[in-house]
């Protein structure tokens, strides 16, 4: 079901269908196939596609060096609650029109933010009930919600690090009407999102106090959660600077770390972003293969960076060779806990068209799906298992399985070695595993 308001904002754009790799239509999934199994799932159920509000439709194009060049007509009234639901009717009609089944967002991209705390909970409250029935008129549904703790100006020194209470406090009232929000629309998770939870300077500033503070707030935040009945999962997105020097949650391994410091691991996963990854110098595998071997790979932002660039330019994915490596680790580690993929990516300052959101979609479920696809090939067809397994082979059986048994002392381990012959090179095959993803791409 396509669901529109009084208005068709996105005219001359119906339904998009999968029609396969043949057809030239446009407007067309190639690969996308929601319904296709792979690996005893269908793609609908492996990727739990979801649209970002803030990019698709509060995003206008401005970058550090100009305003935005996109004009939106659900922006056109000069009331913020007619804007809202104009931006609402906006958003279901361009999720139901491709298929997608979910949507994520920030509090303040659902209507705009009052100077006044206590309008702006009642400003989410009604376009919350408008929403929700936009929820029952359709299959959409919320796969997490979060609270935008950093664009207002208070937060210039953080929430939830500030070092002045009277902010810290602030940004709890804001995390709880996120939370009371996000509940009311039956949002599946909430995400923690420290968008200036972290320093520009060590001079002045008590990392252990702020450490300590935002720890706390995660557990205060989580305990009102679940006192209410929230049954989702809370998942933490690393990112390693921009806007802050340093964010705490740097990376994969520093937020898994905090949360394991602060016993925070049993309700907290990770929402892995490609662009962060690249920008904390690590490749989109490597964090999800760290995040899933502490059994916190929870959801994904889906975009990518551009190698010229050394800011978050948030770009639609389409690089299939590095969305196929991902796809190795995401089918190997059982998929995603509780989460989906989020496009968190943004059409291009240039692309003006309402068309082109249409366009950017297609081509990221495509790649994901192409990328699935071509990972489930790789698994069940070719050699590469056995030869990733052939490297370790010598911890099958002898000293080597003593070893990871823990029945060898470090003693053991000198004996072993003083009355052996040194050990050959083996090869590792880097180039061979390479081919093999470029045989099945």
């Amino acid at each position: 079901m396509i669901v529109t308001g009084d208005k068709e904002f996105y005219k001359g754009v119906g339904k998009v269908n999968y029609e396969g790799k043949e057809s030239d239509n446009p407007l067309a999934y190639k690969y996308y196939n929601p319904d296709q199994l792979v690996m005893g799932k269908t793609m609908r159920e492996h990727f739990k596609f979801a649209i970002a509000y803030w990019h698709s439709f509060c995003g206008q194009g401005a970058d550090p060096f100009g305003p935005g060049t996109q004009k939106f007509p659900w922006d056109e009234s000069n009331d913020p609650m007619q804007r809202a639901r104009n931006k609402a009717d906006a958003a279901f009609e361009l999720i139901t029109k491709l298929g997608f089944d979910y949507f994520c967002f920030h509090d303040v991209d659902l209507v705009d933010e009052s100077d006044n705390l206590i309008e702006t909970e009642k400003r989410l409250h009604k376009i919350g009930d408008y929403i929700s029935q936009k929820k029952k008129d359709s299959d959409v549904k919320v796969l997490w919600g979060t609270a935008n703790c950093f664009s207002n100006p208070i937060y210039m020194n953080g929430a939830a690090t500030n070092p002045d209470f009277g902010v810290v406090a602030r940004a709890g009232a804001q995390i709880k009407m996120a939370l009371d929000l996000t509940m009311a629309l039956g949002g599946e998770n909430y995400v923690f999102w420290g968008g200036r939870e972290g320093y520009m300077s060590l001079l002045n500033t008590n990392i252990n106090k702020e450490l300590d503070h935002m720890a706390k707030m995660l557990s205060i935040a989580r305990d009102y959660a679940r006192g209410q009945g929230f049954k989702g999962t809370f998942f933490i997105e690393p990112k390693p600077m921009e806007p802050m020097k340093h964010q705490y949650d740097f990376d994969a391994a520093t937020a898994i770390g905090f949360l394991r410091a602060y016993g925070l691991q049993k309700d907290f996963k990770l929402n892995i972003e490609v662009n962060h990854a690249t920008l904390a110098q690590h490749s989109f595998e490597h964090e999800l293969a760290i995040a899933a071997h502490s059994g916190m790979l929870g959801s994904i932002d889906a975009n990518r960076g551009d190698n010229q660039n050394g800011w978050d330019t948030d770009q639609f994915p389409i690089n299939i060779y590095e969305v196929t490596e991902a796809m190795l680790v995401f089918l190997q580690s059982g998929g995603l806990q509780g989460g989906g993929i989020n496009f968190d990516a943004k059409i291009r300052r240039n692309s003006t068209d309402l068309d082109d959101i249409f366009h950017a979609h297609i081509g990221g479920a495509d790649t994901f799906a192409r990328a699935i696809l071509t990972a489930e090939k790789i698994l069940t067809q070719s050699e590469f298992l056995k030869l990733r397994k052939d490297r370790y082979n010598s911890f099958d059986s002898g000293s080597g399985k003593q070893f990871e048994s823990g029945k060898l002392t470090l003693e053991n381990l000198y004996e072993i070695a003083s009355n052996s012959k040194s050990p050959k090179k083996i090869s590792g095959k880097q180039e061979l595993f390479e081919n093999i993803i470029n045989q099945f791409i």
